[in-house]
């Protein structure tokens, strides 16, 4: 797993910047995804992928422990669909 602390090490280290300035960077990078995200706005990143809303329409469900029916309420997800050049990369 890589976290975000290891993402900035690695960009302190190839770009000459301090680890504090680089953890901020990657930092607002993910805050103007989830800006976008929460304003309905899709993001593209060429070369890497897309992230975008997806919405989830109401159901009903199971509870698997009594089989009661239970409605599973609409909800937004953020999908991310890893451009073409990622997709090759993980099936080398």
């Amino acid at each position: 797993m890589t976290t975000t602390n290891e993402i900035a090490d690695k960009i302190a280290g190839e770009h000459g910047l301090t680890k504090a300035q680089s953890k901020a960077v990657v930092e607002a990078v993910f805050a103007s995804i989830t800006s976008a995200a929460t304003s309905g706005a899709e993001t593209s990143i060429p070369g890497f992928g897309k992230f975008k809303i997806k919405e989830t329409p109401e159901r009903e469900g199971r509870n698997p422990s009594t089989g009661a029916t239970v409605k599973i309420a609409a909800a937004k997800k953020l999908a991310f669909t890893p451009a073409k050049a990622v997709k090759d990369a993980l099936n080398k």
